[in-house]
């Protein structure tokens, strides 16, 4: 029962902690948030993109030897 304070003073520590965190994090707006998931979908429809060419290169490559 000897540790029973000390970890009532822990977790004060840590929701402290926490909340200084959270009140740190500067909230996203709705409209740069949408912004910013559009640019990452462009992102990641470009190299879908060139996956596929790279994989259609790579595979006219191969099938001319058979």
């Amino acid at each position: 029962m000897t540790r029973g304070n000390q970890r009532e003073m822990d977790r004060a520590k840590a929701a402290k902690k926490q909340a200084a965190l959270n009140k740190s994090k500067q909230k996203e707006s709705n409209t740069s948030l949408a912004k910013r998931r559009e640019a990452d979908a462009d992102i990641l429809r470009a190299k879908q993109k060139k996956n596929e060419e790279s994989k259609a290169a790579h595979g006219a490559q191969t099938g001319k030897g058979n």
